[in-house]
């Protein structure tokens, strides 16, 4: 499986931003999907996540309110839209995915098996 992240970018706090990610090469409803965030000198960390029907979903406590994650499983994408964005969310974000077996290790990413490359989010003050 691969897959693509696009649309990270520079924005200033209290805006808003949408990720999205693009998977090939597997069947997409296999897996459940995971959005994580890394800072420099910190853990790459689980920020929300979706089961592979979408009817679950979990997010970290510090963006609940704040970001949504979905996914449209046709277009074998999932996205992650973030609202009130402040400089602590400055991070590289990664889209990851896990076969669609248990969803209560959503939180350890050496559970999911699969990585984009990251994509870039800068929120100025």
């Amino acid at each position: 499986v691969q897959l693509v992240e696009s649309g990270g970018g520079l924005v200033q706090a209290g805006g808003s931003l949408r990720l999205s990610c693009a998977a090939s090469g597997g069947t997409f409803r296999q897996y459940h999907m995971g959005w994580f965030r890394q800072a420099p000198g910190k853990e790459r960390d689980v920020v929300a996540a979706i089961t592979w029907s979408g009817s679950i979903t979990y997010y970290t406590d510090s963006v609940k309110g704040r970001f949504t994650i979905s996914r449209d499983n046709a277009k074998n994408e999932v996205y992650l839209q973030m609202n009130s964005l402040k400089p602590d969310d400055t991070a590289v974000y990664y889209c990851a995915a896990k076969q669609a077996t248990h969803f209560t290790d959503i939180t350890d990413n050496r559970a999911f098996d699969y990585w984009g490359q990251g994509t870039q989010v800068t929120i100025s003050s």
